[in-house]
């Protein structure tokens, strides 16, 4: 018998998060534990962001059915009953990934597929400041060992982020790998501009139009600046990307998605379609963070590993357990023990 059992939490931010939806200042979720008669448990983190995922009243309504569903019909009833619910899914598929992990005495990532992995790329990310605030922020992080950089752009004019690049690149060179996410900002005309003028300054363009506008992406691929498709993702799903050639890459984000073992899926088959997958988080807590480090060093690839936007702990005033992740030279390390590796955070298991 699954036994499952829930808890909310509210980590506050160390600045306001500005959406569409207005500010938010606190990261709210569910941490999720799942226990068998044979003394196995596993812990996973569900913490929904509106418009990527369900609202955190849906999350619990569904982590509720989920509840039920575990004790009549089981795991497979339970991850059935929250299909529809992606973060809530994501919580309760990673404690069973958990679960199963440590009982078979291997990491995370191991079990999802992959070998040997100690250390995977991860990118600094930098608001959309002026163009002196962006230089300064981007030296920051070259100077702490980032050799990939995603500075968020489109809230101010294409002039302005086209300014903000090249005063990067003057200042940094072009060794940096220099990613722009323009999360949709962008009309074609727009976004056709910064590609024409930024020519060689960017290496990876993220979502520059709207997530409707696939055709508007494939025809801004082949330009000299490949281009990622991010919330596309998610509103038109991966069949719909690939069919219409809209992306040299996808971005990946584990609670969006619905579990690791979902986005090790759709890692998987955008490989075989020629697509990169970039694994990043939502802004979330310490066990979906590490979860989403597992991700990026189970992903099977060839050559060079894409840094993958996994630096975000410190976007957090606080959180649920000490972090297992160390960042150095622009590196997360891959926990190494059994399951997911973090230690404490229900209070249990590892308290």
């Amino acid at each position: 018998m699954t036994d499952l059992a829930y808890r909310q939490f509210s980590l506050a931010l160390a600045e306001p998060l500005e959406t569409s939806r207005g500010p938010i200042e606190a990261r709210e979720g569910f941490l999720i534990r799942l226990t068998d008669d044979d003394g196995g448990e596993g812990v996973g983190e569900a913490t929904p962001l509106p418009g990527w995922t369900e609202s955190i009243e849906d999350c619990e309504r569904a982590i509720e059915r989920a509840r039920e569903a575990a004790r009549e019909e089981g795991l497979a009833g339970a991850l059935e009953s929250v299909s529809d619910a992606p973060a809530a899914r994501h919580g309760l598929a990673l404690a069973a990934l958990d679960r199963a992990a440590t009982g078979a005495d291997t990491p995370l990532y191991r079990h999802l597929g992959g070998d040997g992995v100690e250390r995977v790329p991860v990118n600094a990310t930098v608001g959309d400041g002026s163009p002196d605030e962006t230089t300064e922020d981007v030296r920051e992080a070259v100077d702490d060992g980032f050799s990939c950089c995603k500075l968020k752009a489109g809230v101010g004019s294409v002039e302005r982020d086209v300014r903000r690049v090249r005063r990067v690149r003057e200042a940094v060179g072009a060794d940096l790998e220099l990613r722009l996410d323009a999360n949709g900002a962008w009309s074609r005309a727009e976004a056709e501009q910064a590609v024409e003028a930024l020519g060689d300054d960017v290496d990876l363009l993220e979502q520059p139009l709207s997530p409707d506008d696939l055709a508007g992406h494939a025809d801004l691929r082949g330009r000299g600046v490949a281009v990622a498709i991010d919330e596309g993702l998610y509103e038109r799903g991966i069949d719909a990307v690939v069919g219409a050639d809209a992306a040299d890459a996808i971005v990946v984000k584990p609670m969006a998605v619905g579990g690791v073992d979902a986005g090790m899926k759709l890692a998987v088959w955008a490989r075989e379609c020629g697509v990169v997958p970039v694994v990043t988080t939502t802004i979330d807590a310490v066990l979906a963070r590490t979860a989403a480090v597992h991700l990026a060093a189970a992903i099977p690839t060839e050559g060079k590993r894409p840094a993958s936007g996994l630096a975000t702990a410190d976007l957090l005033c606080e959180d649920l357990a000490a972090d297992p992740v160390e960042l150095e030279g622009g590196e997360a390390t891959v926990p190494q023990e059994p399951g997911l590796g973090v230690a404490g955070a229900w209070g249990g298991r590892d308290a």
